[in-house]
């Protein structure tokens, strides 16, 4: 089956789940809100500059997850999902995602945002397997850990190709659709890497190699 490889934030979804978990802990008061939301606004420069340090951010993110327990997980990310990420849902990104189903396509997304957070989502996008930063959960608690490597920039292609020898599935005639640079190595790995309301500097290296700059903008679920 041909693979239909998608980013998520920012990319199907019209802003970043990650940033906005952290705004939705904000907003119920579970975090130090002055503490919290400084970090997560700087973790999230970052990340749009390129030069995010993943090990130190999942160490921040994860954190939370670790005072709750699984029925309490459960209830917020139900309401996470009800208030951030629905709306942040477009009605073109859901055409996409049938116009390759119809094909026949295998619906891949990589994420660098944790299965936690983005698990639920891949489940409601119809996304037919996830990539994601995974982590750790031991007797049904997180643990604040991260289990292997992250599927962020390189990540993204180490965790695939991990994925590839496993199933058996093959990159040829692979579809890769990102709004980010830090997709770049996996942009560079796919027969047709397509940008999706790409930051400044995937625009310029789309325009520089020719490939497809879309916008699935403008209608929200």
């Amino acid at each position: 089956m041909t693979l239909a490889i998608f980013d998520l934030d920012g990319t199907l979804l019209s802003g970043d789940s990650d940033y906005n978990w952290g705004q939705f802990l904000v907003e119920k008061g579970l975090v130090d809100v002055k503490e919290y939301k400084e970090a997560n606004d700087r973790f999230f420069e970052q990340y749009q500059a390129g030069i995010l340090d993943i090990f130190e951010y999942l160490a921040f993110s994860l954190k939370p997850l670790t005072r709750f327990s699984k029925t309490e997980r459960d209830a917020l990310h139900a309401e996470f999902m009800d208030t951030k990420v629905r709306p942040m849902m477009q009605e073109e990104a859901t055409k996409l995602l049938k116009h390759h189903k119809d094909q026949g396509h295998f619906l891949l997304l990589i994420t660098a945002t944790n299965q936690f957070v983005t698990g639920p989502i891949a489940e409601t996008l119809g996304m037919d397997h996830i990539i994601a930063p995974v982590p750790e959960v031991i007797n049904d608690e997180y643990t604040g850990n991260v289990v292997g490597i992250p599927s962020f920039q390189e990540g993204k292609v180490t965790r695939l190709n991990d994925w590839l020898k496993e199933t058996g599935h093959s990159m040829e005639g692979s579809y890769f659709y990102s709004d980010s640079r830090n997709d770049l190595p996996l942009l560079e790995l796919v027969d047709h890497p397509i940008a999706v309301d790409a930051d400044p500097t995937l625009t310029d290296i789309a325009k520089e190699r020719g490939w497809p700059h879309i916008s699935l903008r403008g209608n929200s679920m």
